[in-house]
C-alpha cells in the first residue's frame, strides 16, 4: 500500500521519452506509490520497452494528444479504483521524489486536488521558456478575474482523489487538459491547494513550448478553454 495506507497510482503520458523515462521512474518513491502507468502516445522510439524494463505498466494510446493519453490512464485505473492518482510528465523536468509533497495535503488535510506549482517553487534557469512562464501568468490571471480562484500555474504535476477525478468527467483530448481539470475542480467546489515544486531542464525537446506550432496551439487551447467554461459550459 502506498502513502499512509492509501493506494496511489501514477499516470505518465509519454511520447518519445526513452532517454528520460528510466530517470523518471527511478525517482518515484516506491513506498509512496503502488503502480506506475506509462501511457505511450504513439512513440516511434523505444519508450514502451524502456518503461516495461523499468517496472511500469504500459498502455498504448495511438490517438495523439495529452488528454487522450491521460484518459487512457484513467480508464485503466478504474480497474483498481485507487484512492489517489498522480499525473507526472515523462521528460524528467519535474522531480518525482516530491510526490509526497502533493500527497500529504490530500491524506492529512482533506484536500481533493493538489497542484505542483513551478512558479511557487525553484526553477533551473531556462527550464521554463518565456512563453510558458508568461502564458501561465496570463492564464491564471484570467481565471482569477473570471472565476474568482487564484492559481499560479498550469503545470502537469498534480495529485487528485480518484473519486473526485472521475466526478470531473474530463473531456479535453489535447492541450487544454490541465486547465480544464482546474476549471472543473473550481466549478465543483473542490478543496484545492497548490504546493511549490522544483523544475529543471527536460531531457529532449518539449513538444509544446519547444516548437512554434506547439506554443501557438497550447496558448490558443488554454485561452479557448478558459473563455468557453466562463461563457458557455455548465459542469455536469
Amino acid at each position: 500500500m502506498g502513502y499512509h495506507d492509501k493506494e496511489v497510482v501514477v499516470i505518465i503520458p509519454a511520447l518519445n521519452e526513452e532517454k528520460a523515462l528510466p530517470f523518471v521512474i527511478a525517482d518515484i518513491p516506491e513506498d509512496a506509490v503502488d503502480e506506475v502507468v506509462v501511457v505511450d502516445n504513439g512513440s516511434i522510439d523505444m519508450t514502451p520497452s524502456v518503461a516495461l524494463e523499468n517496472g511500469a505498466t504500459v498502455l498504448k494510446e495511438e490517438r495523439k494528444g495529452y488528454g487522450y493519453a491521460c484518459l487512457k490512464g484513467i480508464e485503466y485505473a478504474t480497474q483498481r479504483s485507487p484512492d489517489i492518482v498522480v499525473f507526472l510528465d515523462g521528460d524528467h523536468s519535474d522531480y518525482p521524489e516530491e510526490i509526497e509533497s502533493l500527497l500529504k495535503p490530500i491524506v492529512e488535510d482533506g484536500y481533493d486536488m493538489v497542484l505542483g506549482s513551478r512558479l511557487m517553487g525553484s526553477r533551473e534557469k531556462g527550464s521554463m521558456t518565456p512563453q510558458s512562464f508568461y502564458g501561465n501568468r496570463f492564464g491564471t490571471f484570467l481565471i482569477k478575474l473570471l472565476f474568482g480562484f487564484s492559481y499560479t500555474d498550469f503545470g502537469p504535476f498534480r495529485a487528485i482523489k480518484f473519486d473526485k477525478l472521475i466526478s470531473l468527467n474530463m473531456q479535453d483530448k489535447t492541450y487544454g487538459w490541465t486547465v480544464e481539470m482546474q476549471l472543473r475542480a473550481v466549478r465543483r467546489g473542490y478543496k484545492i491547494k497548490e504546493v511549490p515544486v522544483s523544475y529543471r531542464m527536460r531531457i529532449g525537446r518539449s513538444k509544446v513550448s519547444g516548437t512554434i506550432k506547439g506554443t501557438i496551439m497550447a496558448s490558443y487551447k488554454i485561452l479557448l478553454t478558459i473563455f468557453k467554461y466562463w461563457l458557455f459550459i455548465p459542469i455536469k
